[in-house]
């Protein structure tokens, strides 16, 4: 994309890059804080996911940055290194390399193995999932850190416990703000938005945001009887002077490559993380309303180039991002300049506006993620794919039930499971055409079995049954001529139901059969 091209947008991806800097501030946050890494660590990530990889990468609309499905990962494999951070970070940097073999290497083919329904289950999955996560935030109950996405929480309790035990310490003013921000987002989303074009330029979340550090100030000066305590704000941390910001940034300790854990957890990094990043690039591909497809092999190049940034100057390792490039989509981006300058907002705020960042209440971030929820999960989506048959809805509504009661990755598995459960059973029943029985003149009954143009194994077990079928004293035509491939299983199984055929009177008669070669 050249310099005009990019730039061509920039009155749609500017007001959606606020947005979703607004949302990657409490999620960076958040995935360090479960991951066990310094914070800054996870502001570092969202700056070279937006700007690294957004430059890289030839995703239209995907946002990359610290993922919530590597959190544990990135938790255990730093106890595995003895609490070495830097020692992790050599793995990171690993981690980049290997995903960049996987780009060269035309790896991102794997991304076209996720079949529809699964994907938009995922994504319906991730809306509830947000919805979920947030309501706690939105009442005040702030015990878990805002970006955990799995279903059993690292303070002991899961995605509902936490709702029900949220009603047990609900905080007033972060209600207010949760309302009257959710209020604002519903009235400029449906009304004000279509009424006049100021409204659409200054979108609103801005608002929403401004509310909010509106409210914790009048809250904390005393004008309104409300308050709100740190864990319920933002907590970027805050650098005195350059020296001290450049001071946050960590190298890593490339004495550790001698460990063979490194490279283990560098592996595993890498994998996940790509699969992460397609499963995304899928997803984003599906909601982007120009139906752009994103070069998935270059997706990988990026990720990798990413990952060796962040690891070099003290980041977590990045994933393209479902969140972050939901919220892109809903508030109006268009190209990759809205995840390029989100990273840009990021940096230039980590340094000079962080105090400002920290009067912004989790509440209004609640609030826009509730309407990024909504959107991902509209129950209309489930009576489309209702309609579509139960090959489709069942798939989808498997992926979405793992989602919520496990994580994304093992949600997905269990999706693709169902999928290829339907994948064999259609297979399993589309293995032969069986014409209308006919009759010779003395009487004897004609069978005609017309094979499929792929007759795989797993089709071996409808064939056998078919042909169990035919009745004693007739006659059965096994017709391969519109066959292009036949699998040995069922070659064989013909092979030898010929010569069983003979006990029941049976005359079988092949055309075009491949006979099996005898070594």
């Amino acid at each position: 994309m050249n310099q005009v091209n990019l730039f061509k947008n920039l009155k749609s991806d500017l007001p959606a890059s606020i947005v979703v800097f607004f949302v990657a501030v409490p999620l960076c946050l958040g995935i360090a804080l479960a991951s066990g890494a310094p914070l800054f660590a996870g502001i570092i990530s969202g700056i070279v996911g937006g700007i690294v990889v957004g430059v890289a990468s030839g995703s239209p609309l995907g946002v990359s940055g610290p993922a919530a499905g590597l959190a544990v990962i990135v938790l255990t494999s730093i106890a595995t290194l003895g609490g070495s951070w830097t020692a992790f970070l050599t793995a990171v940097v690993l981690a980049g390399v290997f995903q960049l073999i996987l780009g060269f290497a035309k790896a991102g083919f794997v991304a076209y193995f996720f079949p529809t329904s699964v994907i938009k289950g995922m994504l319906t999955g991730i809306g509830l999932l947000i919805i979920l996560k947030q309501i706690p935030h939105a009442l005040g109950w702030d015990k878990d850190a805002m970006g955990d996405d799995a279903f059993f929480q690292a303070d002991g309790q899961n995605t509902f416990s936490e709702i029900f035990r949220a009603f047990d310490f609900i905080t007033p003013g972060a209600v207010v703000i949760g309302a009257i921000s959710l209020a604002i987002l519903i009235l400029w989303d449906k009304i004000l938005s279509k009424k006049n074009k100021i409204f659409s330029i200054i979108n609103g979340p801005l608002v929403v945001v401004v509310f909010g550090i509106l409210m914790f100030n009048l809250y904390k000066n005393g004008i309104l009887d409300f308050s709100l305590n740190a864990q319920q704000v933002v907590a970027v941390p805050v650098p005195h002077s350059i020296s001290e910001f450049f001071g946050q940034f960590t190298f890593p300790d490339f004495s550790a490559l001698t460990n063979f854990e490194v490279w283990k957890i560098a592996i595993v990094l890498a994998i996940v993380a790509s699969l992460e990043t397609l499963l995304c690039v899928e997803a984003t591909d599906k909601m982007d309303p120009d139906k752009r497809i994103t070069p998935t092999n270059r997706e990988l190049k990026a990720q990798g180039l990413g990952n060796v940034v962040s690891g070099l100057i003290g980041g977590l390792p990045v994933t393209q991002v479902i969140v972050r490039s939901t919220a892109n989509i809903s508030f109006g981006g268009k190209t990759k300049l809205s995840a390029i300058l989100h990273g840009v907002f990021l940096l230039i705020s980590a340094l000079t506006i962080a105090s400002v960042l920290n009067m912004i209440p989790l509440a209004s971030l609640a609030a826009i993620l509730l309407m990024v929820g909504y959107k991902l999960a509209k129950p209309a989506l489930f009576k489309d794919m209702y309609k579509l048959g139960w090959e489709q809805f069942i798939p989808f509504t498997a992926t979405v039930v793992a989602i919520l009661a496990t994580d994304l990755l093992k949600g997905i598995t269990v999706g693709i499971l169902f999928g290829i459960f339907y994948t064999l059973r259609h297979s399993y029943r589309n293995s032969h055409h069986l014409k209308e029985t006919e009759k010779t003149e003395n009487g004897q009954e004609v069978h005609h079995i017309e094979l499929a143009q792929e007759v795989s194994f797993f089709n071996k077990a409808s064939v056998m049954r078919v042909l169990d079928e035919i009745p004693a004293n007739s006659k059965v035509i096994i017709d391969c001529s519109k066959s292009k491939s036949i699998a040995y299983d069922v070659i064989e199984l013909i092979k030898n139901y010929e010569i069983n055929a003979k006990t029941k009177n049976i005359t079988v008669e092949k055309i075009n059969f491949i006979e099996p070669v005898n070594n």
